[in-house]
């Protein structure tokens, strides 16, 4: 025993300024090994998928090599030529959107699954005000565009938000139906007032001066240099203002923040509200940016693939760039891939499965079997599992 230590005091326990660093040590080992972990477990599932396709197609024979020559190709197809970065920052910047929309919920204890639909709600505004302003200047006409896309995907969220606060409706289940009845909403308004008269399938016109300006090569667009201030403006609230501390309290603790006077419903409210502000901007990016009409169906995994974003970035704001980088870096990749390795480019969706499945079981796993890592576990992961085991319950 030490001369300070007292009666009834733990001469083997550690003061706890030194748990406190451990924890925090540990954290930060988590933050870094589990999205390493990912990957790594990704490309070497993702290489079992190769080698059954190439036995598949060539009847029988495998070339041991086939992993590398598509891993390859697909670095090749994203980073390694001036229009390759291009297609991958085009690719990121939905996604680093979308990343943000998710992790400012999880941030608040919330898991917003709908981003899809807030996506859709963003397309469906600013294709409608982007029509009607075609003819305008492009400096008038793609701002009201843009933001006419936000405001509708923010309203499509505080729906889930209100609801949620004023009913206690989670928002899992009330995202997931909204999901659908955007699709619906959208493929009506395609089909009826939007729609080009007597055209063979039903599409919407061109939205002209409201597209926006090309900056980067041939198809690097200002949307991109919008997500990366997006990403300081999100990690500005979050981390530099009373409200961001508000958010981060009521998603670690809401009976802590309502005992020091916060109101949980008006923070659920809001940041649902600013989700969906969030979800919408990729629509709108997506819109004015790259295909610049829509047709019924708006064809996107955005909005899914957003979440594993989220995840890979630890909600961190910062985070979400690289995130959104290396899914956007797989996305412009695969067709190189497919043309070069002649894989499939369905396998990135398997690397993104692999990728969403490790970061949330990995750390289940550790919390059930109760070892040191169990504190460690990122709120997101234990957001997505609240989330599902109290749906269960209340099911």
């Amino acid at each position: 025993m030490t001369a300070d230590s007292g009666p009834g005091m733990r001469p083997d326990r550690p003061p706890l300024s030194g748990r406190i660093s451990r924890e925090r040590i540990g954290r930060a080992l988590t933050t870094i090994v589990l999205p390493f972990v990912a990957m790594l477990l990704a490309v070497i599932i993702g290489s079992f998928f190769i080698y059954a396709a190439d036995l598949i197609a060539n009847k029988g024979a495998i070339d041991l090599g086939k992993p590398l020559t598509a891993y390859g190709a697909l670095v090749k197809g994203s980073l390694l030529s001036f229009d390759a970065i291009v297609a991958t920052l085009k690719q990121a910047a939905p996604l680093v959107f979308g990343g943000l929309a998710v992790a400012l919920g999880f941030k608040a204890g919330l898991f917003n699954i709908g981003v899809q639909g807030q996506l859709l709600m963003g397309v469906l505004g600013s294709v409608a005000v982007g029509v009607a302003l075609a003819d305008q200047p492009v400096f008038v006409a793609a701002p009201l565009a843009f933001l006419a896309g936000t405001l509708a995907g923010a309203a499509f969220g505080f729906v889930p938000g209100f609801l949620k606060a004023v009913s206690g409706a989670h928002e899992v289940v009330t995202t997931i139906m909204l999901n659908y009845i955007a699709l619906n909403i959208l493929a009506a308004f395609v089909s009826g007032p939007l729609r080009v008269p007597k055209a063979p399938a039903p599409v919407t016109f061109d939205v002209g001066h409201a597209a926006l300006p090309i900056f980067l090569g041939k198809t690097g667009h200002v949307g991109i240099l919008i997500a990366v201030v997006a990403v300081v403006v999100v990690w500005w609230l979050l981390y530099r203002t009373t409200l961001g501390f508000e958010i981060r309290t009521a998603g670690a603790n809401p009976d802590a923040a309502r005992y020091a006077g916060m109101r949980p419903r008006r923070l659920i409210m809001l940041t649902m509200t600013f989700s969906g502000a969030l979800a919408g901007m990729a629509g709108a990016g997506e819109l004015l940016g790259v295909t610049h009409q829509t047709q019924t169906s708006f064809a996107t995994s955005v909005g899914f693939d957003s979440i594993a974003v989220a995840l890979l970035a630890r909600s961190n704001p910062l985070g979400i760039i690289p995130a959104a980088i290396l899914f956007g870096a797989m996305r412009a990749g695969a067709g190189q891939m497919q043309i070069e390795a002649r894989t499939p480019r369905e396998l990135v969706d398997v690397l993104q499965a692999v990728i969403l499945l490790v970061l949330v079981v990995l750390p289940v796993i550790a919390r059930a079997l109760g070892g040191r890592g169990a504190r460690a576990i990122p709120v997101e992961a234990e957001t997505i599992t609240k989330s599902y085991a109290s749906e269960s319950v209340t099911t």
